[in-house]
């Protein structure tokens, strides 16, 4: 658009510096007055001149400026896929380690489980060999919880001497508890086949 501006100036000026040379010796005009016209055109054709360098300047100023952006972005934008990139990667990396984590922590419980049933049969082995009346008498003074957990392994002809040997209170109320438990296994069961 300001080459246009310009074209169009220096056209104007050109056009009329020449109509005014071809038309002036038509008109009876001195010298003097010739001259001075002529002054008026050269000093208004460099300022025309000057008015054109400078938006050319201008021009090629913002050329390099809009360069010098664009080169910039550029920069910017492949520092951004670059750390895009790395974050995806690192992200990545995260992921895996979780479930290498999980993986280990599965493992980690299964041989917990299969230690303290190893650690259950073993004293269950042990109050299977005792004579039903110390077995009574340490079960007794066991929380419910754990006593039930060791008489539910036991042979049902042992448990049936040792509750004959524990106070009646005490072995009705840990029947009543295996009873329960019976229940929510079978329950379960049926849930799970049904399911």
């Amino acid at each position: 658009m300001k080459n246009k501006k310009l074209k169009n100036i220096l056209f104007t000026a050109f056009t009329f510096f020449t109509i005014f040379t071809i038309f002036t010796p038509l008109f009876a005009v001195d010298n003097q007055k010739l001259l001075e016209c002529y002054e008026i055109f050269d000093q208004k054709k460099a300022e025309l001149e000057a008015e054109a360098e400078k938006i050319l300047e201008q021009k090629e100023a913002l050329e390099s400026l809009k360069n010098t952006y664009m080169a910039l972005m550029k920069k910017k934008e492949s520092k951004l896929k670059e750390k895009e990139k790395e974050i995806n990667n690192t992200l990545q990396k995260i992921e895996n380690e979780k479930k290498e984590i999980q993986k280990l922590i599965t493992q980690n419980q299964k041989i917990l489980e299969q230690i303290k049933n190893a650690k259950m049969d073993k004293i269950t082995q042990s109050y299977a060999k005792m004579r039903p009346k110390n077995a009574a008498g340490v079960l007794s003074q066991m929380k419910e919880k754990d006593a039930l957990e060791i008489i539910q392994k036991l042979p049902p002809k042992n448990v049936a001497k040792i509750f004959s040997k524990m106070d009646p209170a005490k072995a009705a109320k840990l029947t009543e508890m295996m009873q329960k438990d019976e229940n929510n296994e079978s329950t379960n069961t049926s849930d799970n086949g049904g399911g």
